[in-house]
């Protein structure tokens, strides 16, 4: 008994002027998909809908303006040729239209129309496509339209963007990754960049790889990747926090920095030893002052110091101080940055450090700090914030100073 030909999981139309355009759609993955039938991927020429011999596509602008624009006419027979070809769906296609006016392509966009039966993509050129073919493919053909913007940049064609819209989309599509696990955490899949990510050896070049990768504790790797991909997607697309993910984020309404009172000392305390009790850990060593400091103790520094406190619905999440170091009227010092464990990570100490930098008086040139020499996520940070190492001695034994030069 002969089976019946498997439907594709996803069929794909694409009209462009220039079909060559698309060939990279048989390579890599997609190109597999396609001949494993998974992906139906079908190109046509929209000239091949032209009636004149000069098979023209575009025409002047009413009302005048630079530059052409793409004619009714071969877009609207084009759109009818995608619905007239034989359709193993139970639905018309989705029509995308790639354009800069448009809504962004994200991966949660990606996720969506991966789950269609059916996308046709329009790829316009020059000024772009008279208005009337959305009007034609809404009204008269009863297609959902959907302009989609690759990026804030204007491209020659919609061609590029169909490449890239297509390679997130397809690959989405079940069955044509071979490890469905490798989606799970990429980049954007949650709201963040994906974590840094190493293979053998296991130094190269003096660059070891990070000694919790090869701990095989699963528990404290998932842990290092998840706060990974929090500091990163801090570092490089702080617009991508959340409000749960970056309480500390620039212009976060949730978060209020004010300085510090003797009222707050009791919760100051708690904070210092939740803080650097991980300090400790990570640098091998109790000798920490914030541990063993007393109430009074606490109380004492700030009538020594600027602190400034973080808070977020009224709960203390981070703080830091800041005073001119005895003899070194130039310089200020940066101290006790902190921020809450669950919370760390996630822009909230960038700011406070910040904060710190604008709160200094006239006079000061130099920023000056001190981390555990083994604080590899403070270290990264400040490496960020413009600090480098400095030969200066640190007050507390296997501490490191830097400094950064006031701008």
């Amino acid at each position: 008994m002969t089976q019946a030909p498997r439907r594709p999981a996803l069929g794909i139309d694409v009209v462009s002027i220039f079909p060559d355009y698309l060939s990279p759609l048989d390579l890599s993955l997609i190109g597999k998909a396609r001949e494993d039938g998974l992906l139906d991927v079908r190109v046509h020429d929209l000239r091949d809908f032209t009636h004149d011999r000069h098979r023209t596509v575009d025409d002047t602008p009413y009302g005048g303006g630079a530059g052409m624009v793409m004619k009714v006419q071969p877009w609207a027979e084009a759109l009818d040729h995608v619905l007239a070809q034989g359709n193993p769906y139970a639905a018309k296609p989705r029509l995308i239209v790639p354009g800069p006016g448009g809504q962004p392509f994200t991966q949660a966009l990606a996720r969506e129309l991966a789950q269609e039966p059916w996308l046709a993509f329009a790829c316009g050129r020059y000024e772009g496509i008279d208005e009337r073919v959305y009007e034609h493919a809404r009204e008269e053909l009863g297609l959902e339209v959907s302009v989609v913007s690759l990026g804030d940049y204007v491209l020659n064609g919609g061609e590029v963007a169909v490449l890239a819209m297509v390679e997130a989309i397809g690959r989405l599509v079940p069955g044509v990754i071979g490890n469905a696990e490798s989606l799970v955490e990429e980049s954007h899949e949650d709201g963040l960049l994906e974590y840094p990510i190493y293979t053998k050896p296991s130094t190269w070049a003096g660059r070891p790889v990070p000694p919790v990768l090869l701990s095989g504790n699963h528990a404290a790797i998932a842990a290092w990747r998840h706060e990974q991909r929090l500091a990163r997607t801090a570092a490089r697309r702080p617009d991508l926090l959340h409000a749960s993910h970056a309480p500390g984020a620039e212009g976060g309404p949730e978060v209020e920095i004010s300085a510090a009172t003797p009222g707050d000392v009791p919760e100051l305390a708690v904070l210092m030893r939740a803080c650097w009790v991980q300090e400790a850990v990570a640098n091998g060593t109790l000798e920490i002052p914030a541990l063993h400091e007393s109430l009074d103790d606490v109380r004492a520094g700030l009538e020594q110091t600027q602190t400034w406190l973080a808070r977020s619905a009224g709960r203390l999440v981070g703080a830091v101080r800041t005073s001119v170091p005895p003899g070194r009227p130039d310089e200020w010092l940066i101290g006790r940055l902190c921020v809450v464990p669950d919370l760390q990570g996630r822009g909230l100490g960038r700011r406070l450090l910040e904060h710190a930098e604008r709160a200094a008086p006239d006079g000061i040139r130099t920023f000056v700090l001190h981390t555990g020499a083994r604080s590899e996520g403070n270290l990264r940070m400040y490496k960020r914030a413009g600090y480098r190492r400095s030969a200066d001695a640190a007050p507390i034994a296997g501490a490191v100073t830097l400094t950064k030069r006031r701008r």
